[in-house]
């Protein structure tokens, strides 16, 4: 039995303004208090306070303050506690990313969207792809390559004309961004047990970043993606605005 809110509120005036509304309602407490967190704002205001608390094990209930809100629920003031201990609980698991750079570096980042990895010049990359330490394409040319996990199948990967993915299937997408060659690849669906690594072939001349959400990595030689099940989040949602819903229906939109 949910009692205890904090409530998380973004920078825009919405999210403010409803803050202000539900605190004259509820006592809002800490985190640390809390048995439960309720953000207002949009869908990277979710992501920053996955990302900005990472032992946090408290499920979240994300109410609609920004624009498209793929991964919240509405927002509606009634009957707030209500709504979250009648709630359904869908738990998230990020994909971790190693990018070593030029200097040997290794930088460690996790994204409960997508790793992308982008070029950063007027010419197309030049990537090696291999999965489970076996070359999958010995070179692709293209603008980059995404790795999405099912929740993030509907964003950015989903733009790039990759697979919307459901939420329960324990897959990960690979998409290509733009390929020159081979012009026929679309991309793969792979086990989420599978580990993906991307090599610049020609990083002087061909540079690429890395991204895992919002942490960006200029000048990536090599980018080494997996998924961490050992780190879940719990999200709720309203019963008649389930993700996995949400997720396939997706599919149908024209």
């Amino acid at each position: 039995m949910y009692q205890k809110i904090c409530f998380l509120a973004s920078g825009s005036p919405k999210s403010k303004e409803a803050l202000s509304e539900f605190e004259q309602e509820y006592n809002s407490v800490s985190i640390e208090e809390a048995d439960v967190v309720v953000t207002l704002g949009g869908d990277g205001f979710l992501l920053e306070i996955l990302h900005k608390n990472p032992d946090l094990r408290k499920p979240i209930f994300a109410m609609n303050r920004g624009t498209i809100g793929f991964l919240l629920n509405e927002f509606k003031k009634e009957n707030l506690l209500e709504r979250i201990n009648h709630s359904n609980e869908v738990k998230l698991c990020p994909i971790r990313m190693e990018a070593t750079d030029q200097l040997g570096k290794k930088h460690n980042y996790k994204a409960y969207n997508e790793v992308s990895v982008i070029r950063y010049s007027a010419q197309s990359a030049n990537l090696k792809v291999s999965v489970n330490g076996k070359v999958a394409l010995e070179s692709l040319s293209c603008d980059g390559v995404l790795v999405s996990t099912p929740a993030g199948s509907t964003a950015y990967n989903l733009s790039a004309h990759g697979p919307i993915i459901p939420l329960n299937s324990n897959l990960l997408a690979l998409t290509p961004v733009s390929p020159f060659r081979p012009r026929r690849w679309k991309g793969a669906l792979l086990s989420d047990d599978s580990v993906i690594t991307i090599e610049n072939l020609d990083p002087v001349k061909r540079p690429i970043g890395s991204a895992a959400d919002s942490k960006e990595i200029k000048d990536a030689q090599t980018i080494k993606v997996w998924k961490d099940k050992s780190d879940q989040r719990l999200l709720l949602f309203d019963k008649e605005q389930s993700l996995e819903d949400r997720i396939m229906l997706e599919q149908f939109n024209t």
